[in-house]
């Protein structure tokens, strides 16, 4: 009966990858951090993660690339994008894929609390 809720974290920002964490494990959730698209593809939390908080901008793959690699790969991960740069054709493009929210940094914890919340839920 026991539900997993792993929440991964994906942001190249090292304040975002340490804080996050931390605010999601004080509201119950098991989070691991990866500063990388590629990091966490090659992960064994793969397999486990149920929501992903996921940077819209990164070196390398692209939070966008991300979601369309783990839809190619038939992976069922509900997302949470998070940006610093607010580009609606970038949002209307990655909810139209099925992403379950899109925040702008910097989110409040309620805002980022919920979004995860309304993730798991759905699944």
């Amino acid at each position: 009966m026991s539900e997993r809720k792993l929440v991964s974290v994906v942001d190249d920002d090292e304040s975002v990858r340490e804080s996050l964490p931390d605010l999601l494990k004080s509201h119950g959730f098991e989070a691991r951090p990866f500063d990388s698209a590629e990091a966490f593809l090659a992960s064994d939390s793969l397999a486990d993660t149920r929501c992903l908080v996921l940077d819209v901008a990164m070196p390398g793959m692209t939070g966008p690339e991300l979601q369309q690699e783990l839809a190619r790969r038939g992976a069922e991960i509900d997302i949470i994008f998070i940006t610093a740069h607010a580009d609606t054709s970038v949002e209307a493009q990655v909810l139209m894929r099925g992403a379950t929210a899109f925040l702008l940094k910097p989110f409040s914890e309620t805002a980022i609390v919920e979004a995860i919340q309304a993730a798991l839920e759905k699944g």
